[in-house]
């Protein structure tokens, strides 16, 4: 297979451990920056110009490794690809959807994922009310595009929620209230789905005091044995987001476990590291199956 990884930088990990992977079966890849790719459309066929080369008719497949920061931008790389017939590890749509976290939030509810309670509004006068909807303080406020717990707070009493939601507010920032699980001890459990597949799940644990269980944030992982309720959830907000490779992220609750978030280009190198599961293989091989099925029912 010709295979392009849209990245940013071929020494980050999970570019280098995809490109690795590929190779050592065989496959031809290449890494495309997709911020510096330009689309040209009207007349005639489009075009995805990059390094001075159209490219869009190069692949057979793309592995998405698209940043929040330029996710409009990435995805509308990765739309074009789809239109012109390319497979992707994540569709264009699902990487947009998994960016923002309210729209995730109001996928999995519609589909009856369970979900932490959640309040996102843009009244500045009724900040008390919102609070209490959730049954009063302590809440965690996020970023509705914040990565790697970045622009998730936790306030404690109603004084700080609304000192931090006035912040947020002067700040023309989108975000969104949910309630504190507190049994969740500052856990996590990230899954890794690829196809229709969980091929490893770990437990993440935030710094002593640190609610956030984010490997970036200090906190550290263990391989853990997911249950299947678990597993289903993860499979369904793959699904519904319309990616094929994803990050999982739930919290187990009283009321059992909830989605918080789906991250469309998971990071490999914590959960490779803690698991001892070769993730990039499983990807490659992903594709292998897909590709094949796509050219056998060509050539019927």
């Amino acid at each position: 297979m010709k295979i392009f990884v849209l990245s940013v930088g071929e020494s980050i990990y999970s570019t280098k451990r995809l490109v690795e992977e590929a190779e050592e079966r065989g496959h031809h890849v290449r890494v495309v920056n997709h911020t510096k790719c330009s689309v040209k459309l009207g007349k005639g066929r489009p075009q995805i110009i990059f390094e001075g080369e159209n490219i869009i008719d190069k692949a057979d497949v793309i592995i998405p490794r698209i940043g929040g920061s330029v996710s409009r931008h990435g995805a509308a790389i990765v739309k074009e690809f789809e239109m012109n017939g390319v497979f992707s590890t994540a569709r264009s749509l699902g990487i947009l959807r998994a960016q923002n976290k309210v729209r995730t939030l109001q996928i999995m509810n519609r589909k009856n994922v369970p979900i932490p309670q959640t309040v996102f509004s843009t009244n500045t006068k009724n900040i008390k009310e919102q609070i209490e909807l959730l049954g009063g303080p302590p809440i965690i406020i996020k970023l509705q595009e914040g990565t790697q717990g970045l622009g998730v707070v936790l306030a404690e009493t109603q004084k700080s929620a609304k000192s931090i939601i006035d912040t947020f507010y002067t700040m023309n920032a989108s975000f969104m209230l949910q309630e504190y699980i507190e049994e969740s001890n500052g856990e996590d459990i990230r899954a890794i789905v690829v196809g229709n597949k969980v091929v490893a799940a770990m437990k993440r644990k935030g710094e002593v005091g640190e609610f956030r269980s984010n490997i970036h944030r200090g906190g550290t992982g263990e391989v853990v044995t997911i249950s299947a309720k678990e597993t289903r959830i993860a499979l369904q907000a793959a699904r519904h987001l319309g990616l094929p490779v994803a990050g999982v992220d739930m919290i187990v609750s009283k009321r059992g476990p909830l989605l918080i978030e789906v991250n469309a280009s998971p990071g490999l190198q914590g959960v490779e590291a803690y698991t001892k599961v070769n993730i990039a293989e499983h990807i490659i091989k992903f594709l292998e199956t897909n590709v094949r099925k796509r050219f056998q029912k060509r050539t019927r």
